[in-house]
């Protein structure tokens, strides 16, 4: 059963203030920070060595469980999309009010939880639990990349993430690597592959319970007050004109209440959603994601019925995996280059990524050869982590700290329930109950409906700025540009530019995606 892959459904990250504070001096401080940073990064590796998540469907499928296709199919992988939209809010709000590491804390627990319903359970119910709580982990994992910014100064950022987001992904790797290699080389059985992720696990819910736990937290505990009150949040230092306005106007709300981020939060939203660039990599997030996150949680379903091999040394699911993670990172780190007026061609761009993904799955549902299934999962992932950067910094570059993870948590839950939707119809056994196979063939017209629409927009966008620039060209100045600094040109301000960088510092994925 494949997993979503350790980014992302996870929040973006905050991208470096304007004024950085200096750099600590050499000394004792700059030592505790490395240590901070080396045990940071450490607990995120280890938390990903799970080398028996790529092997998880021909362990059920095969004699050590003995469950049916159809079992798994339509009964036991549909209660993932259902459970995790059910955990996905409220983890969200507890992660905010109990400041994170008890929220770690419940992550490893579902994770122990996980491995032990899967090597002790038996019954199709057991293992409809044990989706119940990986889908608890999948929502906590928006817990260690909120956490480690909790800890470190502004200026810390940047590279922190740098340095959170390479541990996650280099566990992701080796932990598919080393199954493998246990699978093909060392001729391991999957039951004893899961007792070694059930050892790591264990071993990574032990350090979580000597990370440090934060004072503070986006939303409900922002600190000491100052002397006016609450802490100020970014959208203070945004937009300081309205709200000095919205503490001198009278209104039915108490004082304290009208000048709480909370509050002043949907009205800031309504005039964010009003930017083009937001609501379409917004919509892009909502769409694609979902048609993402269904082809990543039944590929390995599909792999299992197109290479039904008795012999476990001859499944290749960890390298697979171990693939799709290295390409995924490489993109999102191309991404990063990529210099282009996304005003103008963002839809075409989206639309011919969108149609390489439909064609991919296609393939996946017509072919009979295992390779070229393999092969056509690691481009079509890796396709996908190409656009997340280039989502994240377009969504966020226009938006506070407090609506970025506002916005993100939206787009992450609509597309959890268009998820949801989508399998109770296609995949639960109350509702259609279509076979693997057949449910690969919705998911390519699905997508293919996905481009339809993207490359309409293009074509009447490119329409559009054809009319326009026979009368009015752009000028040269316009060519890359944020939706902020878009809109502050419009308005006839001027904005310093972005800091270096800002734009390759993107989540690979709302996975941590699930690796698989």
């Amino acid at each position: 059963m494949s997993r979503p892959f350790p980014g992302s459904m996870a929040l973006s990250v905050p991208e470096v203030e304007k004024q950085m504070p200096a750099e600590p001096q050499p000394g004792h401080e700059q030592q505790s920070w490395w240590c901070l940073v080396f045990f940071l990064c450490f607990y995120g590796f280890m938390a990903q060595m799970r080398p028996g998540e790529s092997f998880i469907t021909p362990y059920l499928l095969g004699p050590d469980k003995n469950f049916t296709q159809t079992q798994v199919t339509n009964e036991i992988t549909p209660v993932l999309s259902y459970s995790y939209l059910a955990v996905l809010v409220p983890i969200f709000l507890l992660t905010d009010y109990l400041c994170y590491k008890p929220v770690l804390l419940l992550q490893g627990l579902s994770y122990v939880s996980v491995w032990l319903l899967l090597l002790f359970g038996s019954t199709v119910l057991h293992m409809q639990f044990m989706e119940f709580f990986f889908s608890i982990t999948m929502a906590a994992r928006i817990a260690y990349s909120s956490y480690i910014f909790s800890l470190v100064p502004p200026a810390r950022y940047q590279r922190m993430a740098s340095y959170s987001r390479a541990s996650v992904l280099l566990g992701v790797f080796t932990s598919s690597v080393l199954g493998q290699l246990l699978v093909t080389v060392g001729r391991v059985a999957f039951s004893t592959l899961n007792y070694i992720s059930l050892a790591f696990l264990t071993f990574s819910l032990v350090l979580a319970l000597f990370l440090k736990r934060p004072k503070r937290s986006l939303f409900f505990n922002r600190g000491v007050p100052g002397p006016a009150g609450a802490a100020p949040s970014e959208l203070d230092q945004m937009n300081p004109g309205q709200a000095k306005a919205a503490g001198a106007k009278p209104g039915w709300l108490p004082a304290a209440w009208r000048d709480s981020t909370f509050v002043r939060m949907p009205g800031e939203l309504g005039r964010a959603v009003r930017l083009p660039q937001l609501r379409l990599w917004s919509l892009w997030w909502v769409f694609n994601s979902a048609g993402y996150y269904l082809i990543v949680y039944y590929v390995h379903i599909l792999w299992n019925v197109v290479h039904p091999t008795t012999d476990t040394t001859r499944v290749y699911n960890g390298a697979a995996d171990a693939a799709s993670t290295l390409l995924g990172a490489l993109t999102s780190f191309a991404a990063g280059f990529v210099k282009i007026r996304w005003a103008l061609w963002a839809r075409l761009v989206i639309a011919v990524v969108t149609v390489l993904q439909a064609g991919l799955v296609f393939l996946m549902y017509k072919t009979d050869d295992i390779w070229l299934c393999y092969a056509a999962f690691v481009l079509f992932r890796g396709s996908y982590q190409f656009l997340v950067p280039i989502a994240t910094f377009q969504i966020a570059a226009s938006l506070s700290q407090e609506l970025r993870a506002l916005v993100f948590g939206i787009n992450t839950f609509l597309a959890t329930v268009l998820k949801t939707v989508i399998t109770l119809i296609v995949s639960d056994k109350r509702g259609l109950g279509l076979p693997v196979h057949s449910q690969f063939l919705v998911y390519f017209v699905y997508f293919l409906v996905l481009f339809a629409a993207y490359f309409l927009a293009a074509m009447l966008v490119g329409l559009r700025h054809f009319q326009q620039s026979r009368h009015q060209p752009l000028p040269a100045a316009q060519e890359l540009m944020s939706p902020m600094q878009e809109k502050a040109m419009q308005d006839g301000a001027q904005l310093p530019a972005l800091e270096d960088g800002v734009f390759a510092v993107g989540e690979l994925s709302p996975q941590s995606e699930a690796k698989a």
